[in-house]
């Protein structure tokens, strides 16, 4: 819920893929839930537990702000950089 619609079916920016951020308590639910998120071509993060979500939601409003009312249209989305991959 971090960016609009119809991103989900142009993923790509550049080189680098739109990340989106997963929450949940259940181990196998999450490893699916990335898989999907994966083979639509989504960066997938996992943000920890389920009580978590609540620090991903305002995304959701940022992305709207950004879109709407600072007149960077619709085709955005968010990346989380990383220098190297955690271990």
């Amino acid at each position: 819920n971090s960016l609009g619609a119809e991103n989900l079916t142009k993923l790509q920016f550049g080189s680098q893929n739109a990340s989106t951020f997963i929450c949940g308590d259940d181990l196998e639910a999450k490893s699916i839930v990335s898989k999907l998120g994966e083979d639509i071509g989504f960066d997938v993060i996992d943000a920890g537990p389920l009580k978590n979500a609540r620090l991903i939601e305002p995304l959701a409003m940022l992305w709207i702000d950004l879109a709407f009312n600072r007149g960077m249209g619709t085709d955005i989305a968010f990346k989380l950089l990383r220098r190297r991959k955690a271990k």
